[in-house]
């Protein structure tokens, strides 16, 4: 499960509120907070199930609720509330998104449904899960579940990308029958446990993970390996020095983390262990396979220890060898390959627990009849070939099939079938049934349960958390990311099976029949340790197993956490005072700041108490800076009213003898923590402190910078007092001499006013005073020579106003091709305030493209890092920082793609994906036709007529809409192309036969489609290219047979397997050679309804395909360890 967590900045995708931001907390598809829950009205019933019923109050009480809710296509509003339902005394209530929360994706959540009038500071804990249910195909239904801490600012928690639209709205899926849909909400709410307060060390002795994003898949297995102590002394004594940095070591990032679980008192982050895998924020928002990361890390660490004393830990914990036999029945022929193993892979389906999987592993398959093995020099021969065991290793990692490849419909599920794992497992049952001859028989294989690594949800993603007894006690613990708790053996062995769980009726006086759900929470992997190994796995492991350098490294990490928060918690008894000086501007200006004067980030600080008086603080300046007390003379700093920051008027001698606690800047009202000062200093030639003049009520205290157009250089040099009175052109001279220039230089000056919202930067007049130029203390004079009139076509910014600009609006931008949306191909330097049409010339030019028309740009989405899905249309947004910003983001990243024809004219067409069906045998092929939107479809066929080979010149064509395999519709010729959407359905254009065009009054043309049955006999799958046929009156079915013979081309042999079947709303009736197939459908004078058709039953041989998501851009990552 995805907890929320801080990160850096964001499938797949994340838990989140939907009505507001987490602290820290993005949604990774982008997804913006909408308003404030309101209740909607809606067509649908609700059915409460409620295990509450006479239970303490310190139990967990349960119920489902299940929300029919009907009519959904055409439900309008963006977003619709369930009934209210009550569990643990607590008001709930559903919340969907029938047509997303700014994604293509079903919304999905958990709302506390009488928040508004809950006391300050609520909270409630509850473990939940939502479901979408496949009506046709329970198998299919899309569970997620989730546990989250509801309270005031996050009053719903869930999925905003539940499943895909596309899916949801397919009618040939099962989640819409009857446009009804039916939702799920299982809730779990256990009073007894104060979320925020629980204490698993004090509780438990262990402490949890901290989840970075959608890593509780690699959690439960980080704890597994920590609970087997020979594995840990084994990643302890893995050589590290103190000069290496955690975060790009496995090693050491691995015995960090370990140290902390063995000592910590509060949960460990897993941060620095995934970036020493070399993992960046992204990597930990993509939920993985914990079977994956197993051996992905284990490989990584045994590679890691070669060459070390620990070197072969990973092949004698986890290694064992089958052998692989192979012999022959009737000849002396045996050949036999030994083989290593890390753990084993046993099937669930058809299995009722792990004895009956061992014995599907090992099970003898013979080969004989059209299968017989070609021995050497014996031809043909029967034989049995099999897998026997010839050792088993220390601690077994049974990973359990839950999830497989169904062929039947191209699709992964999950099974979720009752699987029993036993306590203690004898793999050493009836004489060794599982050993090969060549096993060492003195071994005693009965192995001890000592983790369950369990998964709960469905195909589309879920939660891991791990039962662990680490000294395979009797006491049984669940770590669930943070959390740790105290278990029974029944939560962690019986409750892990899965299958089938019936509700306790609510009523159990009436005869009602039982509610029975699927239990999506199962085990998934399992962790065995040999009993005669317990003794040496399960040993002790102490400080002296850890390196010097590792435990005083981790000792000053938690020296300085404990400082930290003694600070933290001092922290009202102290005022933070940064002190800014010129070498601070020396150095700033012009490198890290071009505004305003100071990064005060970046300046001397000091932390004193709040009682101690300020002369007392300027000893400790004079101490630390080497400044003496009497040359020392601070300023206040101001914030004003056009937010920029100065320096505004000295520190008075009483203000000098009060405690720092009570002085504040001239722009705060109230006490603060933090006191921001600028201290004059005046040095003189030898460099040597001197004293300051005392400043006179009518001078102004002014700072200067120059700025050189030719090299595009700003900086600081230097300080002055003016008189207020004094006219501008006095200052000249001191300036000249400041920029090292001659007295009689020509110069221009500006005064820098503000940069937010926009820059001013005003030309002052010389022969104005100061006082009427509104020049005031801590003002800047920004000043250059003066240029000549010509300056504007030497200098790209020829004075400070326009360079002030630039410096504002200055964007790096990185553009990236379209088609390889993870690599940078190159970066401009553009400005925000750049138009379109200067965007797309800077990129044509930098690519060498003649028309800047053809380029089509495509924003970034920043909490995805992945384009957006809807592209920038011409001139369709004004400035680049409208292309750049994301949900008030700034993103640094465009996408790019060159057109074949300019993007205006591009707008104004329409593209269809049609697939010509050509009359002969030849292969479909793709067409894209491009025509004005008001096109219609007549004038798209006359366009692919163009394109096409056709039978004959005068042959006809039609469009027809397919769609899982089905046919929806013909599309009239008159029909706009600009209605028509081919991002979901299939386009088919074909010839429409001689016969079609004059059939009798009694013919009928009616569907023929494709299918077979899954493994039960009971779902009907549909597959390949269904087709109209013309249907005679009295046909029969071998008059029938005959023609659709001939039309698919299909050999006699392979056609005699054929079945055919009458097929309405999935019902299937097979049909005789003799049955008079026009009885059996409606009398239609148009096309038949697609869901009344001619059935062929036959295998489906078309090569398999796994069909991405349809969105226009998706990316899947295999686990990778890249250090």
């Amino acid at each position: 499960m995805i907890t929320p967590q801080p990160i850096d900045q964001e499938d797949e995708e994340m838990l989140v509120p939907h009505n507001g931001p987490m602290e820290g907390v993005l949604a990774l598809d982008g997804t913006q907070p909408v308003d404030a829950p309101q209740h909607m009205e809606v067509d649908g019933q609700a059915e409460v199930v409620s295990t509450t019923e006479n239970q303490p109050d310190n139990e967990t009480q349960v119920s489902r609720f299940t929300w029919s809710i009907e009519n959904f296509s055409r439900q309008n509003s963006k977003k619709l509330y369930s009934d209210v339902f009550v569990v643990g005394g607590y008001k709930w209530r559903v919340l969907i998104f029938p047509k997303g929360n700014n994604v293509e994706h079903l919304s999905m959540y958990l709302d506390v449904a009488d928040f508004t009038n809950l006391p300050f500071n609520w909270s409630r804990y509850a473990h939940f899960s939502l479901a979408v249910v496949n009506q046709m195909n329970n198998d299919l239904t899309i569970k997620k579940d989730a546990q989250h801490q509801f309270h005031g600012r996050e009053s719903d928690w869930g999925f905003t990308s539940f499943m895909p639209l596309s899916e949801l709205y397919d009618p040939g899926k099962g989640y819409l029958v009857n446009d009804t849909c039916v939702i799920v909400a299982d809730v779990s709410v256990r009073k007894m446990v104060d979320y925020w307060s629980y204490d698993s060390k004090k509780e438990t002795g262990y402490v949890g993970l901290k989840n970075q994003g959608a890593t509780c898949y690699m959690n439960s297995l980080l704890q597994t390996l920590y609970h087997i102590p020979y594995f840990r002394k084994a990643v302890y004594h893995m050589p590290t020095t103190e000069n290496d940095m955690p975060s790009g070591s496995i090693p050491l990032a691995l015995q960090s983390l370990f140290y902390k679980l063995q000592y910590n008192e509060t949960s460990v982050a897993t941060k620095e262990l995934t970036k020493s895998f070399g993992w960046d924020t992204y990597d930990s928002f993509m939920q993985h396979d914990v079977q994956e990361l197993n051996r992905v890390l284990c490989e990584k660490l045994e590679d890691k220890m070669k060459g070390t004393v620990v070197e072969g830990t990973i092949q004698k914990l986890f290694e064992g060898h089958h052998m692989n036999y192979l012999e022959c029945i009737n000849v002396d022929v045996k050949s036999t390959r030994k083989e290593s193993f890390y753990d084993l892979q046993l099937d669930v389906k058809g299995c009722r627990d792990v004895y009956a999987s061992f014995d599907k592993y090992v099970e003898v398959e013979r080969l004989e009849g059209d299968n017989k093995y070609h021995a050497d020099g014996h031809g043909l021969q029967d034989a049995r070939k099999g897998v026997l065991f010839i050792d088993f290793p220390p601690v077994l990692e049974l990973q359990l099939k839950r999830f497989e490849y169904d062929f039947a419909r191209d699709t992964m599920v999950k099974i979720n079938d009752r699987y029993e794992f036993p306590l203690e497992l004898d793999l050493d049952r009836e004489g060794g049934k599982y050993l090969s001859p060549d096993a060492d028989k003195s071994v005693r294989n009965l192995y001890t349960l000592h983790s369950v690594l369990v998964h709960s949800g469905g195909i589309s993603g879920g939660h891991y958390y791990a039962f662990i007894r680490p000294t395979l006690s009797d006491q049984w613990f669940k770590f669930d990311d943070e959390r740790v708790t105290k278990e029974d053996l029944k939560r962690a062995l019986e409750e892990q099976y899965g299958g089938e769980e019936e509700l306790p009726q609510a009523n159990p006086g009436y005869n009602n029949t039982p509610f029975k759900f699927t239990k999506y929470s199962n085990a998934y992997m399992l962790v065995y340790i040999r009993e005669s190994d317990k003794e040496k796995i399960i040993c002790d492991v102490n400080e002296k197993d850890i390196a010097e350098h590792l435990r005083l490294r981790l000792k000053r990490e938690k020296e300085e956490k404990e400082s930290k928060k003694r600070y933290k918690a001092e922290a009202h008894l102290y005022t933070i005072i940064k002190v800014a000086r010129e070498v601070d501007l020396l150095q700033q200006i012009g490198q890290d700041v071009y505004f305003d004067l100071v990064d005060h980030e970046k300046v001397h600080s000091f932390r004193v108490q709040k009682q101690m008086p300020f002369n007392f603080f300027k000893e400790e300046v004079a101490k630390e800076l080497g400044i003496p007390v009497q040359f020392q003379r601070f300023w206040y700093w101001a914030k004003r009213q056009n937010q920029t920051y100065r320096p505004n008027r000295p520190l008075n001698p009483h203000e000098e003898t009060l405690p720092v606690g009570q002085l504040r800047e001239a722009s705060i009202k109230a006490q603060i923590a933090e006191l921001k000062l600028f201290l004059e200093i005046e040095i003189g030639p030898d460099l040597i402190p001197l004293p300051l003049p005392e400043k006179a009520k009518d001078e102004i205290l002014l700072f200067f910078k120059l700025y050189d157009p030719e090299k595009l250089e700003l900086r600081y040099v230097g300080r002055s007092f003016v008189k207020s009175f004094g006219k501008v052109a006095e200052i000249i001279p001191k300036l000249n001499k400041m920029a090292g220039f001659s007295p009689e230089e020509q110069i221009q000056l500006y005064e820098e006013i503000k940069y937010e919202p926009n820059v001013m930067c005003e030309r002052l007049e010389k022969n104005a005073t100061f006082r009427s130029c509104q020049i005031e203390d801590g003002d800047i004079i920004c000043f250059q020579k003066l240029q000549q009139s010509q300056a504007a076509e030497i200098y790209r910014y020829p004075d400070v106003p326009s360079f002030f600009d630039y410096v504002k609006n200055r964007q790096i931008v990185h553009f990236r091709s379209l088609d390889r949306p993870k690599e940078d191909d190159f970066c401009l330097e553009l400005s925000k305030l750049h138009t379109y049409d200067d965007v797309v010339e800077r990129v044509a030019d930098k690519i060498g493209l003649d028309d800047p028309s053809k380029l089509r740009l495509t924003p970034h989405n920043c909490y995805s890092q992945q384009p957006k899905p809807h592209y920038i249309k011409y001139r369709g947004l004004d400035h680049l920082l409208e292309m750049l910003v994301h949900h008030n983001q700034m993103s640094d990243i465009l996408y790019y793609e060159v057109l074949d024809i300019p993007l205006p004219e591009l707008q104004r067409l329409k593209t269809l994906k049609i697939v010509f069906h050509p009359a002969s045998k030849d292969e479909p092929v793709i067409h894209n036709i491009r025509l004005p939107k008001q096109s219609t479809v007549g004038d798209a066929l006359i366009a692919l007529k163009e394109k096409v080979e056709l039978s004959h010149p005068d042959a006809e064509l039609r469009l027809i809409e397919v769609f899982v395999h089905k046919i929806y519709k013909v599309f009239p010729l008159s029909e706009k192309i600009d209605n028509i959407n081919d991002q979901y359905w299939t386009l088919r254009a074909e010839e429409i036969p001689e016969e079609e065009k004059n059939f009798g009054p009694q013919d009928r043309l009616i569907h023929v489609y494709h299918f077979n049955k899954d493994n039960n006999q009971t779902q009907v799958q549909n597959f390949g290219d269904p087709f109209f046929l013309l249907l005679h009156e009295d046909e029969t079915l071998a008059d029938v047979k005959t023609r659709i013979q001939k039309k698919l081309h299909v050999s006699d042999d392979e056609f005699s397997k054929w079945k055919f079947a009458f097929l309405s709303l999935g019902r299937t009736d097979y049909l005789q050679d003799t049955d008079v197939v026009s009885t059996r459908f409606q009398k239609k004078e148009v096309y038949g309804a697609w869901e009344h058709y001619l059935g062929l039953e036959h295998p489906d041989t078309t090569p398999k395909r796994s069909f991405a998501n349809q969105n226009r851009h998706t990316y899947e990552r295999p686990v990778k360890i890249y250090n």
